[in-house]
This record gives structure tokens, C-alpha cells and sequence, in this order.
């Protein structure tokens, strides 16, 4: 079992990241960060919608590009929620709603095209019958894209951790392995979402968005002023 704090605290840039489980009182629990290097990426403000959270610019005078990072990370469904780091997010819940699969969603996407990155595309489901379905689409060339799914039954107090980066580098090393596992705090969602805070670089940290039950808390590092 891993030390998740610890790991946190020992990688300055994981990039994008999903943690999936269930509460020791049974609860849904996901978190899901982003962080950032450039000044694109570093202008943006998680805010919550009806459905789930949804990622927005900052400063939208500063905003250069928004195709990679404006995007819905997590969508309500039914009795369960999609999260991920991308507009992926829509295709697997257009596909769930149609009586289709996480599989059948994913076989039509693949990693981003940011050279020389190919930042992966990682995925979470959480399925009313308890299951919970992480993936990651990368590449190690930049032209095909190998597609891994691992599926869990989370007991209660334990969760998994997949990101899209291991670390720094130039390529980034993307996640390699099978997700992580880890024991979840206790605590309410505001106790939670400031140990995972606390744990992510302060230079690069951008956004958290945890979720225990039905209570949600975001952190933005840029605070827009009313």
C-alpha cells in the first residue's frame, strides 16, 4: 500500500491526475487535480456545473489555446460519475448513454497530439454496480496508441491513483504501470481536499476537485475576485 502523500511530495509534476475508492463508510470518493508549467495551462479555475466541474480560463485575455484544456473532467451518471482529462469525458458518457461501454468509447480516441509530450488520456468510471474502471491511452512512438483498462472493486478505505506524468523530463515520462493503490484519509471532504492540496508542488499546482458522497470541495490557485 502506498504512502500517497509521500508519493505526491516526491514528484514535483505528475501532471493530470485521477484517485477513485470508496470511503471506510462506503462513500464514493474521487479526486482529480491539474497542474501546470505553462502559462496556458497554469490560467485556469475548475468551477462546479448541474452535472459535475468543468475547467475555464483564468484570465480569458491570456487564453492562447483552449482545445487540450478547456474541458468537462467530471459528468454525473446516474447513480455513479465519469472523470478524466479531456473532452474524452463526453464520448464515454455519449457512449454509456447509448448502451455502449467505457471500451467501446475509448477504441475511438487516443493520447493528445502535443508533441513531443503525447500527453496520455487517463479515465475514470465509477459504475452503480460499485465497479470502477481507470485507463490510460499513450504512445511510445507519437503514432500508435496502446490502450490499458484496469478494473477494480475498491473495498472500503482503499482507492487508486493513475496520472498522466511520472515526472519531469523532456519528453515527460508518461504514468507506467498498474494505478496505484492507497488508503484513503479519513476525514470530511474539506480535511481530504487540503492533504492531497498540501501535497502537490505549490509552483505547479493549479486546481483540486475531491468528492466524498454527495460533498464536493474545489481549491483553485488563482482566485477570481468578485
Amino acid at each position: 500500500m502506498t504512502d500517497i502523500f509521500s508519493y505526491l511530495k516526491e514528484r514535483p509534476y505528475p501532471g493530470r491526475s485521477i484517485m477513485l475508492g470508496k470511503t471506510v463508510c462506503g462513500d464514493l470518493f474521487c479526486a482529480y487535480f491539474i497542474m501546470g508549467r505553462s502559462e496556458n495551462s497554469r490560467n485556469r479555475i475548475f468551477e462546479a456545473t448541474p452535472d459535475g466541474l468543468r475547467t475555464s480560463a483564468f484570465d480569458f485575455s491570456l487564453m492562447s489555446d483552449p482545445s487540450l484544456i478547456i474541458y468537462h473532467p467530471v459528468r454525473d451518471l446516474n447513480e455513479g460519475f465519469i472523470v478524466s482529462n479531456g473532452d474524452q469525458t463526453d464520448t464515454i458518457r455519449a457512449s454509456l448513454k447509448s448502451g455502449g461501454s467505457i471500451y467501446d468509447a475509448l477504441s475511438l480516441r487516443c493520447f493528445e497530439p502535443d508533441k513531443p509530450n503525447y500527453t496520455p488520456r487517463i479515465s475514470g468510471v465509477c459504475m452503480p454496480s460499485g465497479e470502477n474502471i481507470l485507463s490510460i491511452l499513450k504512445t511510445d512512438d507519437g503514432e500508435n496508441c496502446d490502450r490499458y483498462y484496469y478494473s477494480y472493486y475498491p473495498a472500503p478505505g482503499e482507492a487508486r491513483f493513475i496520472s498522466t506524468y511520472e515526472g519531469m523530463g523532456s519528453p515527460l515520462p508518461s504514468f507506467s504501470g498498474e494505478p496505484i493503490r492507497f488508503n484513503i484519509p479519513q476525514g470530511d471532504t474539506e480535511t481530504v481536499s487540503n492533504l492531497v492540496w498540501d501535497a502537490l508542488n505549490e509552483d505547479n499546482r493549479i486546481s483540486l476537485y475531491v468528492l466524498i458522497g454527495d460533498k464536493y470541495k474545489i481549491i483553485n490557485k488563482n482566485i477570481r475576485r468578485q
